[in-house]
């Protein structure tokens, strides 16, 4: 029926992420799509995929104790609908008659009927309480294990929730701030390319500008390819926080020659865009490096319409292919968990698991080794994740640093200026809940010989 096509479109999200291991914010787009959903539908159909996706552990515990059997046991059809009707009772103002309803004519049209009666009891039981009842039915008392409550409470896994503790020296309201930013939705940030664009030109368009880079606008409502700028490859999607460690490497002082400048991790290509204008603007040249050939097509068409001098490398940036010591600025954005995002990845929290943490580790060592090896002495290299893990970020720095007397830390919240709340330094953490951006980390350092 049209009129539930928001709720369709939300439907095939979760099956697509379920079903197919799609990723969210590339399905959701695709079945506004298909239904032809604008404003307020596709306001509606985003709130109830998004939603559901991000409380799916703690929407499947609720579930787990309406049903008599094992939910892995349930049609997976039928758990999806669940999920979505779970969200509606218990996360939004949808009136509890129409979240039943409409989740019960789901399964009916895409299970059967049998499916539609144990939906619409299970329904009714879970709308029995709301979140806070079944938080005190099913997880641990806050008081005597305040993680255990706040990951059920705030649905992120425990093992998320104790690393995002860990990283803010154990602030338990803090913590809790930090879960609850993640659970709302992400503006839409744009960059525009330094040369090719201007913010006034998007402020006109009907965004706004970011607080702190000079290059971001946010756009409050509808999709981004509306704006001639975006479409004509003049501005892109990039969260602020992304601008303002690029900005950082870029603003930090370095004794001439300044004029070769290495994006060693550089899929999809935000920060080459970025770093690129800003180089042609001073007649300097950049390397962009990504191992991955469908990204490394990315990164060529964000820098397409740039005056300057760059170069996409398809190659891996553990082995460099170039002379030692052969760059005045090295970017390595790390491949990393992406728990600084999940805010924008519905699905991620729910897909990562601890044990993906010691293997990236491994990576981003190895490739901040690379970076060091490739920045010539009086250098600089932004070691930069989209993760406030602390085995993803001052960690890895400590580690590779040790031993090591022909680098220096240099002190990086100067070079994000009028960003308050950096804490202590040398290093900078980003957060959602203290900036409003993603979680980035940086940290700058100098080689001296």
């Amino acid at each position: 029926m049209k009129g539930d096509s928001p709720r369709e479109a939300a439907f095939e999200v979760l099956r697509a992420v379920s079903a197919d291991d799609a990723y969210a914010n590339l399905a959701m787009p695709a079945a506004l799509r298909r239904h032809e959903l604008r404003g307020r539908d596709a306001a509606l159909a985003t709130e109830l995929g998004y939603g559901a996706l991000r409380g799916q552990g703690s929407y499947d515990a609720v579930i787990a104790a309406c049903v008599t059997r094992p939910i892995e046991d349930l049609d997976p059809p039928l758990l999806d609908a669940l999920r979505l009707g779970a969200h509606q009772l218990l996360a939004t103002r949808v009136p509890p008659h129409a979240a039943v309803s409409t989740t019960v004519n789901l399964v009916r049209r895409h299970v059967n009927e049998g499916a539609a009666r144990l939906a619409n009891a299970v329904l009714r039981r879970i709308g029995e309480r709301d979140l806070d009842g079944w938080a005190a039915e099913l997880a641990p008392a806050r008081d005597a294990d305040l993680t255990g409550y706040l990951a059920f409470r705030h649905a992120h896994p425990l093992w998320i929730v104790r690393a995002l503790h860990d990283a803010l020296g154990g602030d338990d309201a803090e913590l809790e701030a930090a879960l609850r930013a993640d659970n709302e939705p992400a503006g839409v940030t744009l960059a525009v390319r330094p040369g090719r664009g201007t913010v006034d030109e998007l402020v006109e368009s009907g965004a706004r500008p970011t607080r702190w880079s000079p290059y971001g606008a946010v756009v409050e409502s509808g999709s981004p390819a509306r704006l001639a700028a975006v479409r004509e490859g003049r501005a892109g999607v990039q969260d602020e926080g992304s601008q303002l460690v690029a900005l950082a490497l870029a603003a930090a002082p370095v004794e001439p020659p300044d004029e070769r400048w290495l994006d060693l991790c550089a899929g999809p290509g935000g920060k080459a865009a970025l770093l690129a204008g800003l180089l042609t603007q001073t007649g300097g040249r950049l390397l962009a490096v990504e191992q991955h050939e469908h990204r490394a097509r990315l990164v060529a068409q964000a820098l397409a319409g740039d005056l300057g001098e760059h170069e996409v490398l398809v190659a891996d940036a553990t082995q460099p292919n170039w002379p030692e010591a052969d760059f005045d600025r090295v970017l390595l954005d790390a491949p990393c968990t992406g728990l600084g995002a999940l805010r924008r990845r519905p699905e991620a929290r729910w897909r990562r698991r601890p044990a993906d943490v010691a293997g990236l580790r491994r990576l981003q060592s190895g490739l901040l080794r690379s970076a060091l090896w490739s920045v010539r002495p009086g250098g600089l290299v932004a070691y930069v994740t989209c993760s406030p893990h602390l085995a993803e970020t001052v960690t890895v720095v400590d580690d590779v640093l040790a031993g090591r007397s022909d680098v220096e830390r240099i002190d990086a919240r100067p070079y994000l200026p009028g960003v308050p709340d950096l804490g202590d330094g040398p290093d900078v953490q980003l957060w959602p809940h203290r900036h409003g951006t993603d979680a980035m980390y940086l940290a700058l350092l100098r080689r001296t010989e």
